[in-house]
């Protein structure tokens, strides 16, 4: 028995080593990012740079009506976020803002526009957006890199 329980401790040990750790945070950063990206690319014309799509006011004036916010501001506002904050996810750059706007856009979709998506969709992006916010970028991010430049 002692021989099971310390191979797992050597296991456990070695899953979480900076490497192993950096890997899922970075794997976590694409995951999230992939999410509001798509979601984002799906609010602006296809071949633009952040041109939106006109059909988008029409949508959140409709379906999405639940908003707090006007859809002339709501619809900019939201296709800046979706696609800035998982580019600077992406690159890990200001990992904990970043994850913690788009929990934010999480929440305000789960309370404003899809509350019957809490599970399992809603909250598996809270819980990616919460590790980000709680680890930060990991050891392959800007983050990372500006943090060894400032300790220097």
């Amino acid at each position: 028995m002692k021989s099971l329980v310390a191979f797992y401790d050597r296991g456990a040990a070695l899953a979480g080593g900076r490497i192993p750790e950096a890997i899922m945070l970075f794997l976590t950063r694409i995951a999230l990012a992939g999410v509001f990206w798509r979601s984002g690319q799906t609010k602006v014309i296809e071949g633009s740079l952040l041109q939106i799509d006109p059909s988008q006011y029409d949508l959140f004036a409709s379906e999405f009506s639940g908003l707090p916010l006007d859809p002339s501001i709501a619809v900019p506002l939201t296709v800046v976020a979706e696609h800035l904050f998982p580019m600077l996810l992406l690159f890990g750059f200001a990992t904990r803002l970043s994850a913690g706007a788009l929990l934010v856009m999480t929440l305000v979709i789960q309370i404003f526009v899809f509350p019957d998506a809490w599970w399992p969709v809603h909250s598996l992006w809270a819980a990616l957006a919460a590790v980000l916010i709680v680890r930060g970028g990991g050891l392959f991010s800007l983050d990372a890199l500006v943090d060894r430049v400032r300790a220097k």
